[in-house]
């Protein structure tokens, strides 16, 4: 039985892990975006990252996918997943607190529920998933509810900006059906590599990057957000899904919020607002209901 208990131990060392590089994902941008203009620093994000997952699977002895149809599957994905949400959340830290878009960006299955029950009309509405809802809303009211009343607080645009990135991500994970048969690192490499395609030109036109003098701080920030939170998360997200399965490994999106909002308070000295607290209890508690595996009914005979 060792065994199986050191098994079990080491993929919930690795989820733990899986927690913390996303968690601290917004921190490394909130220090990154100070001296690199948010294009800039996903475009070398993306490229990065993609770069050394595209080497890990080479290492695998596998081939990225050829055709038409599955690069512009890969594109859509990109602006799904990385180029757009990646760029929005980029753009928000830099007059918001990391530990904010921390919860905010958490409600991403929430809206993966509401679009598919929406568009697709194939979810089972059931009460534990109206709780789930009802309770992730209710956080997002009180985070952005309270700045909005407050004449309109200077976050307020960028609150919405993760929103809207959060959204992105449920379309991602939607989109994300049309890869069934791919290894799972598949659209990983090739949507990353598809984003710093897009991005790359628009940070050449945009920002100039052979101008900007970045920080040293913002330097290393940016390689730990290309190589821990992105690329190394990544793959370790995919061995998760093979051990843990799907509803073992969505736990890490509630425990990224705890761990996300503390090393913003611990690193970055952010406050949190008495009404953001109570928005990060509800959160999590929705975020919850939605992950958690339906208890399922004994079949006799």
């Amino acid at each position: 039985m060792s065994p199986t208990k050191t098994n079990t131990t080491t993929e919930l060392v690795l989820l733990l892990m899986l927690a913390t590089f996303w968690g601290a994902s917004y921190t490394f941008i909130r220090i990154a975006v100070a001296t690199i203009p948010p294009v800039t620093l996903i475009a070398t994000r993306t490229l990065i990252a993609g770069g050394i997952l595209f080497a890990i699977v080479r290492w695998r002895g596998l081939r990225l996918p050829l055709g038409p149809t599955i690069w512009r599957r890969f594109l859509v994905q990109a602006c799904l997943n990385s180029a757009i949400p990646f760029t929005l959340i980029a753009w928000a830290e830099r007059t918001m607190d990391a530990g904010l878009a921390t919860i905010l960006n958490s409600t991403t299955p929430i809206f993966t529920f509401l679009l598919a029950a929406l568009l697709f009309r194939n979810e089972l509405v059931t009460a534990r998933k109206l709780f789930g809802i009802t309770m992730g809303l209710t956080g997002i009211c009180f985070i952005i509810g309270f700045d909005a009343l407050n004449g309109f607080g200077q976050q307020l645009p960028a609150q919405l900006a993760v929103v809207a990135a959060s959204v992105c991500y449920a379309g991602a994970a939607l989109f994300g059906r049309n890869f069934k048969g791919l290894d799972p690192m598949m659209p990983a490499v090739g949507s990353l590599l598809c984003g710093a395609v897009i991005l790359i030109p628009v940070s050449l036109i945009v920002d100039r990057p052979w101008t900007l003098a970045p920080a040293v701080p913002s330097v290393i920030a940016l390689l730990a957000l290309s190589v821990l939170s992105t690329a190394l998360a990544f793959s370790i997200y995919f061995r998760l899904i093979q051990t843990l399965g799907p509803i073992g490994t969505t736990a890490q999106a509630y425990l990224r919020v705890p761990i996300g909002v503390a090393i913003g308070v611990v690193f970055l000295d952010e406050p949190l607002t008495p009404t953001a607290g109570i928005g990060l209890v509800c959160v999590i508690i929705g975020v919850m209901a939605m992950a958690m595996a339906p208890k399922r009914r004994a079949v006799s005979g």
